[in-house]
């Protein structure tokens, strides 16, 4: 587990961002649920290559409210400063560099295609140039399983085989905070605190504001298979667009969980 050794963070890479409540720019709510919670200021945060072929060194591992890994903040020897991902294991002290190739150690960043079989990585880019987009969250990561054709075979924290650009940078080892999964909330008030509004069940409503409401006490749904408050099959509908592009790049979809 990394020690989080640095309290306050860098003022020069912070910025402030504003709250939607779930709502839309026409001020419709979009996003149930949302509302409220604690003042935050973004960290920005280098998931493409900033930095590419300058040496940093971590000063320090940081708590970041906005995500549920942890943060490495970094000294370049060019005398800039910067945020990245931290990974599990990573220390402060511990030196770390973005290049087309470079040694295989957790925290170092380099195309796909020279990172060998079998080696976890994380914030891997879809799109060479576009910045790390999977496996972000903590403890994730990917498995290069093939390189084949300009493509590296990833198998995904979901199970999910798929094929990407093997141009593309990722991030070697796992991300950081591997025991956030275990973390139990409490109290209610700290999911508030999250920005996140009481969520009512629909069997509590009345037959006008959900599928699943009226009845007298406590009734089953009535229904053949549970729905959403505007009448779609909540349970087990692929929600995935069947004419994207990417689904050529899908090798094999994701198992469910038993």
């Amino acid at each position: 587990m990394a020690i989080i050794d640095r309290k306050k963070p860098e003022k020069s890479l912070l910025v402030s961002i504003q709250k939607t409540g779930g709502r839309n720019a026409s001020g419709r709510i979009t996003v149930r649920h949302r509302g409220g919670g604690l003042r935050k200021l973004w960290r920005q945060i280098d998931f493409a290559q900033e930095h590419l072929n300058v040496k940093g060194k971590i000063v320090g591992i940081e708590y970041d409210p906005n995500r549920t890994a942890f943060l490495a903040f970094v000294r370049y020897e060019d005398g800039s400063k910067g945020y990245l991902l931290a990974a599990h294991g990573m220390e402060t002290g511990q030196e770390v560099l973005c290049a087309e190739k470079t040694e295989v150690q957790p925290g170092n960043r380099m195309k796909l295609a020279h990172i060998p079989v079998g080696t976890q990585v994380y914030a891997v880019e879809l799109e060479p140039g576009r910045g790390g987009k999977m496996a972000r969250s903590a403890g994730s990561a990917a498995t290069v399983l093939a390189h084949e054709g300009g493509y590296a075979h990833l198998g995904m924290p979901s199970s999910e085989i798929r094929k990407v650009d093997e141009r593309g940078y990722a991030s070697i080892g796992a991300v950081s905070n591997p025991e956030y999964r275990y973390k139990v909330i409490g109290k209610a008030g700290s999911v508030r605190r999250k920005g996140r509004r009481p969520h009512v069940r629909g069997t509590a409503m009345n037959p006008v504001d959900h599928p699943h409401g009226g009845g007298e006490g406590r009734q089953p749904i009535g229904l053949k298979y549970p729905k959403t408050p505007w009448g779609k099959h909540a349970l087990g509908v692929k929600t995935r667009n069947k004419k994207k592009w990417t689904s050529k790049l899908i090798l094999e979809r994701r198992k469910k969980k038993r």
